[in-house]
């Protein structure tokens, strides 16, 4: 018996799965952590956070007598994309990590689709500036953090950091380097002319390996502390997107998969490299060796923990079960969820989040309902930009913690107008991470052999009714034209901040 970890870096959490070679979860452990936001629209964290939560979870896991550590051949992670971690020369963290979700670099953005250009940017790196991306925020800092921009020796990702810490290996892979704004996703390799316009020099990135490659073995120290053998090889990993597709089993064109977690994310499987015209959707390289294309919303589930927590001071699951499904489609309460401005397909760090249609009968359930609505019609959104594009979607499935519940699944299925498939467990990230490892040490001779051997079927799936896709095609129109309507009143707003 040979077992699997793979390492999730989350934005509020990490979780580590231990898997068997035939790909049966054994165990889950759960690692929490905070984010800061010093100013409005800013989002960091600590690294070293990560790393002794990482550290942590993996000790659990192999802390259950039934488990033997020696057994443990393979380690490998997913990760939160596009967050910015720098070290220098000594190897000590710079500044705290700015993550995906933040909005900070809205005028490198613009500078760089605007003057550099969106056709120049796009033909260098196949997509254009986000303000989640990395390459922004290099150039944010080296305007407003010049002393550190000048100490920089090395730019890396948060689930690279996690694997540097291990293994002594820097590297990424090139699901992850896709999302920094600075490779050149076509060709598999860092874009000179963006490493340029930043201000980076040769040997401050990471070397690219493929998700499934093993970059070496745990340091004896880190192997020590985790209860593991220094013989552990230890693989790239992925995005957690590209990592929670190969969880799912979304490896193949016509397939999509949905993740409901701090972020919703669209993914779409595609054999070759696919540009979205209208830039709505990332061209990214996935971790099979192929590529994907990925729209993503900054809140999804966390916008339905910012509402029932953070303002009902409530608890999700009982929230959710006030909502009957008779009423899905009928709710007269519409929610924009841009709680940290939005990405996809808007592109504007500006936006903010909304109520619209409330009145005198509103009740405490509409307003919940609404949230997971809102959440939904803006995923639906990256879906259509994608047929539109000429991608026909198949096969649907859905994972994340949103996904687990019931209601918000069926929701789903009439917002988008199909099934909706998830597996019993939530597969995800750390999942598709044993499966990279697997594959790494070399049980499996590809990774979609690997999703072939061992993926699981779905075992739940949520049908589409008709007459609720019909009422929910009249409110995602409205929805569609909340966002132009208040586009102006945003800016107003953050004016006034």
């Amino acid at each position: 018996m040979a077992y699997f970890i793979g390492v999730d870096v989350g934005t509020s959490s990490i979780k580590a799965t231990l898997a068997d070679e035939w790909g049966s979860v054994v165990i889950s452990a759960v690692r929490s952590y905070s984010c800061s936001h010093p100013h409005s629209g800013w989002s960091e964290q600590d690294p070293q956070d990560w790393c002794d939560a990482a550290i942590f979870a993996v000790r659990e896991l192999v802390s259950l007598p039934e488990v033997d550590p020696s057994a443990v051949k393979g380690l490998s992670f997913g990760g939160q994309m596009h967050g910015l971690v720098v070290l220098d020369a000594t190897d000590e963290i710079i500044r705290p990590a700015i993550l995906w979700n933040d909005g900070r670099s809205t005028k490198e953005c613009a500078y760089l689709n605007e003057v550099i250009g969106r056709e120049k940017i796009t033909q260098w790196c196949g997509n254009i500036a986000f303000p989640g991306f990395t390459a922004p925020k290099l150039l944010w800092m080296r305007e407003h953090e010049p002393e550190f921009f000048s100490r920089i020796a090395k730019v890396m990702l948060p689930k690279d950091y996690l694997a540097y810490r291990f293994t002594g290996a820097f590297c990424t892979d090139v699901s992850d380097a896709s999302g920094t704004l600075l490779f050149d996703v076509r060709h598999r390799i860092w874009s000179r002319p963006m490493i340029e316009l930043v201000g980076l020099q040769d040997g401050q990135l990471p070397d690219v390996c493929e998700s499934w490659e093993v970059i070496g073995t745990l340091l004896p120290e880190v192997a020590k502390r985790m209860g593991l053998s220094p013989s552990v090889c230890v693989a790239a990993g992925a995005g957690d997107n590209a990592a929670a597709a190969v969880g799912m089993g979304c490896v193949s064109e016509g397939q999509c998969n949905v993740s409901l977690g701090t972020s919703g994310t669209v993914f779409l499987p595609t054999q070759a490299m696919r540009l979205d015209a209208k830039n709505a959707l990332h061209s990214f390289a996935d971790a099979t060796g192929a590529y994907h294309l990925m729209g993503c919303i900054l809140s999804a589930a966390s916008a339905n923990d910012w509402w029932v927590k953070g303002i009902l001071g409530s608890d999700v699951g009982r929230e959710l079960s006030r909502i009957e499904v008779d009423l899905l489609g009928r709710n007269r309460v519409l929610f924009l969820p841009y709680l940290m401005g939005e990405r996809s397909p808007i592109n504007d760090a500006g936006a903010r989040a909304a109520f619209v249609g409330m009145d005198l009968g509103t009740t405490r359930p509409d307003m919940v309902q609404a949230v997971l609505e809102g959440v939904t019609f803006a995923l639906r959104q990256s879906i259509d930009a994608a047929t539109s594009a000429g991608i026909e979607v198949k096969h649907l499935t859905a994972c994340g913690g949103g996904a687990q519940s019931p209601v918000w699944r069926q929701m789903m299925a009439n917002v988008l107008g199909m099934p909706v498939s998830t597996h019993g467990f939530e597969g995800g990230p750390s999942y598709g991470a044993c499966l990279l490892a697997m594959v790494g040490c070399g049980v499996y001779p590809s990774v979609s052999a690997a999703v072939r051997a061992v993926v699981v079927q779905p075992t739940e799936c949520a049908v589409p009714t008709t007459e609720v896709v019909e009422r929910y095609e009249d409110r995602y129109r409205v929805f569609c034209s909340l966002y132009p309507a208040l586009k102006d009143v945003f800016a107003l707003v953050k004016g006034d901040m």
